[in-house]
């Protein structure tokens, strides 16, 4: 079966980018942000991209494109014979299955609110106890916690360039013109300036306060975990790629679309933050606990909630629809599926896999399966902090060293095209350096 490809080069560009940009952007980076004092931690977050991110990105793109297969076959087709690399397909999909069966749940809370904000039922002038009392509510009921846009699933059946490229396409679009209009917006409020400042001002005093090595950590998760590397879910938009343009100038600008959307984020956040006397610092709660009490003692604030909350639903289904193109590629690929059969098995597997985070927060809340965390948490637990980090070190070191790929095949793969060239003198940094900043950040994940 002749492998499909991408109708446009923006096509790529931006299903990469969806699938990089969630609810870590808009969600955890401002609380993290505002936990390590703004300023510093914003330019070393950008740093740790571009030394961290960006080559681990590159590498995972070019198994996928040298290869056109997806995460099991991709690593048979490159690896030397008797080699066993591509055990590691079978833990990326299992990463994939993991991250849905509790991305779905948060996904349904960004409807939930959205349709709140729509409806009327946070309105203007609410009390800030019966806003945050919301979320708790919601957390109780698992008839609407279970409630899932089946549609999110079933657009990926209609193929490549039909569905998934067509829908990311549109709702990319409108995620950064909506982020664009509520950055302005939140520009305009009362303690803007306030907000900015302690958002993009450098400070000694935050360093004082929280220290330099939980600052570059910090750093260092956030910039790493932002692009959903080691479960391959960027390697099967490598493996529908052109030759067209180098992986480095590709890779720069899926992490400048990812870093985009969280600094607008923060632009939103901080500046309303600052105008309503709201820490922002707030953790977790930050979204859907503290941000709706400011929204509801906001100037037309049921607007600007309903916008925020769609500009969510669209930050997070983006992700939702570029990790399950994975799973029904590597289905397709390795058990021979046709794209509906993939769709309509995987579809009824993740309903029914969704369910233990659904009843996580209400009929099985006493459950804590992990180190005492809930079933969301053990399952983000599994994901962020063993999946991406191992996984990430696994395609690196299969890309730089002669008992996998080999760094000479991985730099003439990643240097194929026009644009940004990786140079042979990385090969000391990526062999050495980066497997020790990716181990780092796995033990602090760890401990």
């Amino acid at each position: 079966m002749k492998r499909e490809s991408f109708r446009s080069r923006l096509g790529f560009l931006l299903v990469s980018a969806g699938c990089a940009i969630g609810i870590g952007n808009v969600w955890r980076f401002p609380y993290v942000t505002g936990k390590n004092g703004g300023g510093y931690f914003v330019l070393f977050y950008i740093l740790c991209l571009l030394i961290m991110g960006v080559p681990v990105l590159t590498m995972e793109l070019a198994v996928g494109r040298a290869s056109h297969k997806s995460a099991i076959l991709a690593y048979k087709t490159l690896e030397k014979p008797k080699s066993k690399w591509h055990i590691h397909g079978w833990f990326c999909l299992i990463g994939c299955y993991l991250l849905m069966m509790y991305y779905t749940t948060v996904s349904g809370w960004m409807v939930s609110y959205f349709g709140r904000f729509l409806t009327g039922k946070f309105y203007s002038g609410m009390p800030a106890e019966d806003a945050s009392a919301v979320f708790g509510q919601l957390l109780s009921d698992p008839v609407e916690m279970g409630i899932l846009a089946v549609a999110i699933f079933i657009v990926c059946s209609f193929g490549l360039q039909k569905g998934l490229e067509r829908v990311s396409k549109v709702m990319m679009l409108a995620l950064l013109a909506l982020i664009l209009i509520l950055a302005v917006h939140s520009l305009t409020l009362s303690g803007a300036a306030e907000g900015m400042k302690f958002y993009l001002l450098p400070s000694m005093d935050s360093i004082r306060e929280n220290g330099l090595r939980s600052l570059i950590t910090d750093a260092m998760n956030q910039a790493f975990f932002t692009l959903s590397l080691g479960i391959a879910a960027m390697e099967i938009f490598g493996s529908y790629m052109s030759d067209d343009h180098t992986l480095a100038g590709e890779s720069i600008r899926i992490c400048a679309l990812d870093t985009f959307v969280a600094l607008m984020a923060g632009t939103i956040i901080f500046p309303a933050c600052f105008s309503y006397g709201v820490a922002p610092d707030n953790g977790p709660s930050l979204l859907f606990v503290t941000l709706p009490q400011v929204f509801v003692n906001m100037a037309g604030g049921r607007f600007w909630g309903t916008l925020f909350f769609l500009f969510m639903i669209f930050a997070s289904m983006s992700t939702v629809l570029a990790v399950f193109e994975n799973i029904l590629a590597v289905c397709m690929d390795t058990f021979g599926w046709s794209r509906k059969k993939a769709v309509l098995i995987n579809d009824l597997m993740l309903m029914l896999l969704s369910l233990p985070c659904v009843f996580g927060y209400n009929i099985w809340s006493d459950f804590h399966p992990i180190l005492g965390k809930d079933v969301l948490d053990s399952e983000d637990f599994l994901v962020s902090n063993l999946l991406l980090p191992i996984g990430s070190l696994v395609y690196l070191l299969f890309c730089v060293t002669k008992w996998g790929w080999g760094f000479d095949k991985y730099l003439a793969e990643a240097n194929k095209g026009a644009g940004i060239k990786l140079s042979p003198k990385l090969k000391p940094y990526f062999q050495w350096v980066l497997p020790i900043l990716i181990v780092i950040i796995l033990l602090q994940g760890l401990l």
